[in-house]
């Protein structure tokens, strides 16, 4: 089995914040895998489980805060089938080291200063954790960094997401159906393709 942990904000006021990106992109692979969310407060969170490309798939979105997401990744990794965090967890969140929509998967690193995945880190006391980066770009002179993931995305970002989220789905499908690494090299190949300078991470 595979787990996908879209983080993310609960409530209204931050559905549509830059630091719901993760959150969101989960749910749209969700979405078009055909897997229903539901309650489930053992988990801390949204909780679907269903196959893809043959493989067994759960996803949560954790409904705590970020900076305490690391309780819902903890609680699904002790309650599901075993599971091995380094290869079959996959976090999906946002990140302004990237520009707006530019996906990143790594296979383990430090936090980067994203308190959701930082306090994964704390809890699970790892750090070889699979994840998906999704770019909200980095905040103007003059604004934080945390009042930045905390605001709407502009009007021509809107226009621009579905696409981005919908490559983010992708991107989370392969992670499912190929594993992490074969997922790695696909994403790289892509940028390869767009004439994009590929990570180094």
């Amino acid at each position: 089995m595979k787990l996908v942990v879209g983080l993310g904000n609960p409530g209204p006021e931050y559905a549509d914040t830059r630091h719901n990106a993760g959150l969101r992109a989960a749910a749209r692979f969700a979405e078009e895998a055909d897997i229903p969310l539901a309650p489930d407060e053992r988990l801390y969170g949204h909780v679907g489980h269903g196959r893809h490309a043959g493989r067994e798939v759960a996803v949560l979105l954790p409904t705590t805060f970020m900076n305490r997401s690391g309780h819902a990744v903890a609680a699904a990794l002790e309650r599901l089938a075993p599971l091995d965090p380094a290869e079959d967890l996959l976090l999906v969140y946002d990140d302004i080291d990237l520009p707006f929509a530019r996906l990143r998967m790594r296979r383990r690193g430090g936090s980067g200063g994203q308190r959701g995945v930082a306090h994964v880190i704390e809890r699970l006391g790892r750090e070889d954790l699979p994840r998906l980066r999704f770019g909200v770009g980095r905040p103007p002179p003059g604004i934080t960094a945390i009042d930045w993931v905390l605001s709407p995305f502009s009007e021509q970002e809107r226009e621009a997401l579905p696409e981005a989220l919908a490559a983010a789905a992708r991107a989370i499908a392969d992670f499912v159906s190929l594993g992490v690494d074969r997922a790695m090299n696909r994403a790289n190949a892509l940028l390869r393709s767009a004439g994009e300078e590929q990570p180094t991470e």
